[in-house]
């Protein structure tokens, strides 16, 4: 390598040294050069309330409105008014059974007999007797009164008529034992015997069920015992049935199952037609107590924060929060105890978006959700 080529090697490097060392000066130097793009940069941070842009939501005018609050209680089941297993008092071969199956029977109507000819027969065996007995007595009678007899042969004969017709007693009882007759009125189920069948007080013959009224039965927790009382009136529905039936609730549990720790109640449905079952089982919802001049908002329209439970309502163009205090809640809405009145306007939808003094867009005045 020549002198020439050594100094200008060196040169090359040297200004390379020299362009790193100064580059950043040089870049600063032309960025300053040119203030109009400077200039055209949007300006950072705020601007004012002015330049916030208007969030659209919906928002209802608060009424004074009767608060219904339903408490849902419990499943129950219909069982019928009267249920009883029909059976002979005595035993013998099934002679008659006069009932249809399923049918309606009265009060007293004779379902089914027994054999019983060895009884009639003894009844007017006991009956032929009679008419002997009194005339023996009424001759006793008349020799008392003349002295001819004494008062106990007259007591003898007096007391035997009186046998004989305790006898006679007893024998058309125990006839009316072979009678089975319907103990109330209801509808009777499928018999269980035939016709030359024995029958004994241990078997069944069918089963008579009076289905009008109807009782219901479910249990409630010992809250709810003040609130339904016997007289309260409880409303029930049942499954693949649209219409909504009432009941009074008549009788409730002395004390608590202390396994469920909860109190059996019983109510009363006239049960008109026998429309319903026995068996089935029930809806039940009772009404607790009616809040007249109650201020509900939905439950969308409010959150709660920090603890705080907050709704926002409409004042001057922007958004207010106020906080409140809930009272009875429903399924969709919830009862505001403070910090609302009648005549505020309630911001209901973009709760969730909202903040104190944004500034809001009331696309839409609905009526109050909740009635």
């Amino acid at each position: 390598m020549n002198k020439n080529t050594k100094i200008t090697l060196f040169t090359v490097i040297g200004l390379l040294i020299l362009g790193m060392a100064f580059f950043p000066k040089i870049k600063s130097m032309f960025s300053s050069g040119n203030p109009q793009k400077e200039s055209q940069r949007p300006p950072r941070g705020g601007g004012g309330g002015a330049g916030r842009q208007q969030l659209s939501v919906t928002a209802a005018i608060l009424r004074p409105q009767l608060l219904r609050s339903d408490l849902y209680i419990a499943r129950g089941v219909l069982l019928p008014e009267e249920e009883v297993d029909l059976t002979f008092e005595t035993s013998g071969k099934i002679t008659h059974i006069y009932f249809r199956e399923g049918s309606f029977v009265a009060q007293g109507a004779l379902l089914a007999k027994v054999n019983d000819a060895p009884l009639q027969a003894e009844l007017r065996k006991l009956q032929t007797q009679l008419p002997l007995a009194q005339d023996r007595v009424f001759r006793q009678g008349t020799l008392l009164e003349k002295d001819a007899i004494s008062q106990e042969t007259y007591q003898t004969v007096t007391t035997e008529l009186e046998k004989l017709k305790a006898d006679i007693d007893l024998i058309e009882s125990r006839i009316a034992q072979t009678e089975l007759r319907a103990p109330f009125s209801g509808v009777i189920g499928l018999r269980q015997v035939s016709v030359g069948a024995y029958a004994s007080p241990a078997v069944i013959i069918s089963k008579l069920t009076k289905i009008s009224p109807l009782k219901l039965e479910f249990s409630m927790n010992e809250n709810q015992v003040s609130q339904i009382p016997p007289g309260a009136k409880i409303t029930f529905t049942v499954a693949n049935d649209l219409t909504t039936y009432e009941a009074e609730v008549y009788a409730v549990e002395s004390q608590l199952d202390p396994k469920t720790l909860t109190l059996k109640a019983r109510a009363r449905y006239d049960n008109p037609g026998g429309k319903l079952k026995p068996g089935i089982s029930a809806s039940i919802q009772t009404l607790i107590s009616e809040i007249p001049d109650a201020i509900v908002i939905p439950s969308i329209s409010s959150i709660t924060e920090m603890g705080r439970d907050i709704a926002y309502v409409y004042r001057n163009g922007v958004a207010q929060e106020v906080e409140i205090t809930k009272g009875y809640r429903t399924a969709s809405s919830v009862q505001v105890l403070s910090g609302l009145s009648a005549g505020d306007t309630l911001l209901v939808t973009g709760v969730m978006q909202l903040r104190n003094g944004l500034p809001v867009k009331i696309s839409e005045i609905i009526s109050n959700p909740t009635e």
